[in-house]
């Protein structure tokens, strides 16, 4: 079942996992001002939703996201441009910080806030048709949504200095090479595939693959004995848990564990 949120946004759910689908194949699924209001509103509400275990964004057509709708900075003033480029960041922090994993499904062109969007999520599945950017410095800017700093930890400093400052296009064969990407497939097969690699995280545990994706992304930002020291928390607290008592349970009786994510 398909749910419009916006004239070019639509949520679909498939069990646990909820696609959610750019659809402005006519600007390559440019973001607009009030598509991004729209995804703060949708994320703050996904956040609490425990029916979804998973979020998939894909695109349409030609366009994952192809950044910002450029004809929203023309003419503005500074005052508008800086609410603009403060609410992205808000979006796709949103985004970066769900609870669930997320994958981003790159079918085409992801350039600007569109790569931004896919660095965001934890896990990039690319078509062999999509191509990742951050062009900005081509107009006399630089990404505003987090790509720099996101793009330096995903692939290390050199390698985003080259990208950022030529602005240059990566293709999904180097993307995978760098790390950046899981999964490079057909372009008829790319859904599915995020799909398939959605529901393989559905099925475990939601506690444990919520805390996996904090663990990670707190303890990389943290030093190594503070990270570690972290680690044991988590694996304590879990092991508290009727989920880890079931999966232990389930293994003993070489059965498949029923998790509810308490």
């Amino acid at each position: 079942m398909t749910r419009d949120l916006h004239e070019h946004l639509a949520e679909e759910r498939d069990g646990a996992v909820a696609v959610l689908r750019v659809r402005r194949e006519d600007k390559l699924g440019a973001l607009s001002r009030s598509m991004l209001e729209t995804l703060v509103t949708y994320l703050d509400e996904l956040a609490h939703d425990d029916d979804v275990r998973v979020l998939v964004v894909t695109g349409t057509g030609r366009g994952f996201i192809a950044g910002a709708d450029i004809s929203e900075y023309d003419g503005v003033s500074h005052a508008a441009f800086d609410a603009y480029q403060r609410l992205g960041r808000a979006a796709f922090g949103k985004l970066a910080a769900l609870p669930q994993p997320t994958i981003a499904a790159v079918n085409g062109y992801a350039f600007g806030g569109g790569f931004e969007v896919a660095l965001a999520c934890d896990l990039i599945v690319a078509s062999t048709a999509a191509r990742f950017a951050l062009p900005e410095v081509k107009l006399g800017l630089l990404p505003g949504g987090g790509g720099t700093q996101r793009l330096a930890r995903a692939i290390g400093v050199r390698a985003t200095k080259e990208l950022v400052m030529t602005g240059r296009a990566m293709r999904p064969d180097e993307a995978e090479r760098r790390g950046l990407v899981s999964r490079v497939v057909d372009p008829d097969q790319l859904l599915p595939a995020a799909l398939e690699l959605a529901h393989a995280l559905a099925e475990r545990a939601p506690l444990a693959v919520r805390e996996a994706k904090r663990l990670v992304d707190d303890g990389v930002e943290a030093p190594l004995g503070a990270a570690w020291t972290l680690e044991q928390r988590v694996l304590s607290a879990l092991y508290a848990s009727e989920d880890a008592r079931e999966g232990i349970r389930a293994f003993i009786e070489k059965r498949e564990p029923v998790f509810v994510g308490r």
